[in-house]
Parts: C-alpha cells; sequence; structure tokens
C-alpha cells in the first residue's frame, strides 16, 4: 500500500520545521511509519547543492542557474528517497518541494511558469504531494525570525513579497492540495489546525 506524500511551505521563519516535527510526533504516536526529509538536501548529492544554493559567498547567482540546481537536488530526492519510501507504506513528510520553486523562482524571480512545470514535472517523475500545508506569517515577522542568515533570506523585503504572492495564487489555484494555516504565537494551536485538516481528509 503506498504511503502518503505530505509537504510544508511558506517564506522564511514560517516555522515549517518546528510544525513537521510536532507533526511527526503526533503520527508516530499513532503508530505510523514517518520519514522527514528537506529540500534541498536530505541526500549525500542533495546535501552539496544545499551549501551551494544557500552560500553567501556566491553574489552573481542567476536565476537559471539557482532554478537548475534546485531541480537536481529535487530530482536526486525523489528517486533516492521519495518513491522508494512511498512503495513502502511510508508517509514522507518534506520541508519544501515544487510549490517553493513556483514562488521563489517562478513569482519571486520572474522565471516563466511553464516553463518551471515542464522541467519540474521530468525533476519530480510527476510525483505531487498528496496534501501541503502553507504557513501563513507576516513577512517582516518571518525575515526576522529567519535571521537573514543565508543567501535567499537576505535577498529583500520586496522579493519575499512577491515569494508570499506567489505561494497564495499557488493555494488558490490548488484548494484540494494546499491548506493555507495562519500561523499562531502557540505552535500547539497551529499544529491543532494542521492535524485536524490532515484526520478529516486521510484517517
Amino acid at each position: 500500500m503506498r504511503g502518503l506524500f505530505v509537504t510544508f511551505e511558506g517564506i522564511e521563519g514560517s516555522g515549517k520545521s518546528t510544525q513537521a516535527e510536532l507533526f511527526i510526533q503526533w503520527l508516530e504516536e499513532k503508530g505510523k511509519k514517518v520519514l522527514f526529509l528537506r529540500e534541498p538536501g536530505s541526500t549525500s548529492i542533495g546535501e552539496k547543492i544545499r551549501e551551494i544554493l544557500l552560500s553567501v559567498d556566491y553574489k552573481n547567482f542567476y536565476p537559471a542557474t539557482e532554478l537548475l540546481l534546485f531541480l537536481a537536488a529535487r530530482a536526486q530526492l525523489v528517486k533516492e528517497k521519495i518513491l522508494p519510501f512511498l512503495e513502502q507504506g511510508v508517509i514522507v513528510i518534506l520541508d519544501r518541494y515544487s510549490d517553493s520553486t513556483f514562488a521563489y523562482q517562478g513569482y519571486g524571480e520572474n522565471i516563466p511558469l511553464e516553463l518551471i512545470k515542464n522541467i519540474d514535472f521530468f525533476a519530480t517523475s510527476g510525483v505531487i504531494p498528496d496534501i501541503t500545508f502553507l504557513l501563513d506569517v507576516e513577512i517582516e515577522e518571518g525575515l526576522t525570525k529567519a535571521g537573514f542568515k543565508d543567501r535567499i533570506e537576505k535577498k529583500g523585503l520586496e522579493f519575499h513579497k512577491k515569494v508570499q504572492s506567489g505561494y497564495y495564487q499557488l493555494a488558490e489555484a490548488s484548494k484540494g492540495r494546499m491548506h493555507i494555516i495562519k500561523v499562531k504565537k502557540d505552535s500547539l494551536k497551529t499544529q491543532k489546525e494542521i492535524r485536524k485538516i490532515f484526520q478529516k481528509k486521510f484517517f
């Protein structure tokens, strides 16, 4: 029996990792087999690509280069981890996936969405999440929380505004799959909403 593919999305500092961890704890308490992954990364090749993509040492990163590196890491992750574990019936939880590419490189960097769609389909073998939680937080709050540490976080407020707007448009176009979760000060209250939606759909 195929497992479930769950992704967490959101701008910088939206609390994806925290909510993913709480979600995994809940699933494991229910006796579910769970695998947590992150993008880019979670494979030896992907982690090397992650170092390059997030490093502040590279000042002349072209959007096309960025796009192709993200998709290279994703192609490796899908083949090496996501598909094999889904086939074993595992619930795969992923911090960022294709929606990030549409939001950041598409809406943020103005790369044509149709082009991204075609290359992403090739990289992912057409694998789409069963459900996606989009964590919604104020941009300034998220960036402050993130700390402006890596190259992506340092791209500037206007860039991140375009990314957030892109996420809203993606969610509108994918209502059956993407669920916008307003981040609350109490992380457990945010988590409660995530669990409620998931339980209603799958349990």
